[in-house]
């Protein structure tokens, strides 16, 4: 599909500075890009690149003076970065806009399907579950028994939602991720052996909510695993059974969250983060990479280390953490002088 800069401008409600019907068919990062393409400058460690740039189209901020020639189209705009950000998203809805059952998709005749709904290559759709409208589901995907999908809610290829999970509106749920699996229950035995512990619960995703790939969300041993509406979640996280997330918290890659763990609204967690079970933690807190949680967390705390404490106090102990040889020799010498020295 092709676009001319005219189009690309009324549609951000931008200006066009330069040829107005130059066509553009894809988009590149500024410093990759060919004929063609259409790219943004928002970031000015890039600016050297716009003069150099084969871009077709480039969109820029209102207030970009340009130092030299170029040969590129502009397109000027309030926000660079948010306007290239509209076109990604318009861009992606155009790669998923698709409508029909494809031959080996297998549906339950018990299944009631929404309008304008795609059901890719050999994926299946159990008995009593319930599409929305405009739902995408792409090859290999497996919905189980009893489940609730909202319209707009797009399932890439290899998606696993099991038995009686309840996913909200316009939500993405990416390749290889398992949503309703068995929580990680098991009671400790006499004999040292471990009994499994039925797993009778589900879970529920609010609206725009975003799973990242091979990301896994366990349905709770009773009620709710709950993923409130807004909740973007990246690859590779494990959400244990009964966790509840606040709306609009984000989290990145390789994160685990042990079960029964209440997460609060707005949170901002860093990759590599392991939470402990059974615990609280607040609205609006902030814990950087790598950090180990194992108690409650204030409103608006901001965390790092293992075990995880105060921002501020963290960089002031590390200070400390990384001169430790050099201490422990100074002590030593100290020793020494006051004949309190014993060698190891």
């Amino acid at each position: 599909m092709k676009f001319t800069a005219q189009q690309i401008a009324t549609q951000l409600e931008g200006t066009v500075e330069g040829d107005p019907d130059v066509e553009i068919f894809q988009l590149s990062k500024i410093e990759e890009a060919k004929e063609g393409s259409l790219t943004f400058l928002s970031n000015p460690k890039y600016t050297p690149f716009i003069y150099k740039t084969e871009a077709s189209v480039t969109i820029v901020n209102q207030d970009f003076v340009a130092e030299n020639d170029l040969s590129t189209t502009l397109v000027r705009v309030q926000d660079a970065y948010g306007s290239f950000s509209v076109l990604l998203d318009y861009y992606n809805k155009i790669q998923t806009d698709k409508v029909g059952i494809e031959k080996s998709a297998i549906i339950d005749p018990s299944v009631e399907m929404g309008e304008n709904c795609f059901t890719g290559h050999m994926s299946l759709i159990e008995e009593g579950s319930i599409i929305g409208d405009d739902v995408k589901i792409f090859s290999q995907v497996y919905i189980g028994h009893n489940v609730s999908i909202g319209s707009g809610t797009v399932l890439l290829a290899g998606a696993k939602i099991l038995d009686g999970t309840q996913i909200g509106k316009n939500c993405v749920i990416h390749s290889g991720a398992v949503i309703g699996s068995e929580g990680f229950g098991f009671a400790p035995q006499e004999n040292g052996a471990y009994k499994k512990i039925p797993q009778t619960g589900n879970v529920l995703l609010g609206d725009n909510v975003n799973v990242g790939a091979n990301a896994t969300i366990d349905r709770a041993t009773l009620g709710t695993t709950t993923i409130a509406d807004g909740v973007k979640l990246d690859n590779l996280i494990q959400i244990a059974h009964n966790v509840s997330i606040g709306k609009n918290t984000v989290i990145a890659a390789q994160t685990g969250i042990a079960g029964s763990t209440k997460v609060g609204e707005n949170c901002v967690i860093g990759g590599q983060v392991g939470i402990g079970g059974h615990i609280t933690i607040g609205d609006n807190v902030k814990i950087g990479g790598q950090a180990g949680v194992i108690s409650d967390i204030d409103n608006n705390a901001i965390i790092l280390g293992t075990p995880a404490f105060s921002y501020t106090a963290y960089n002031k102990s590390y200070v400390y953490f990384k001169n430790l040889p050099k201490l422990v020799k100074e002590i030593d010498q100290i020793k020494k002088k006051l004949d309190l020295w014993t060698p190891n």
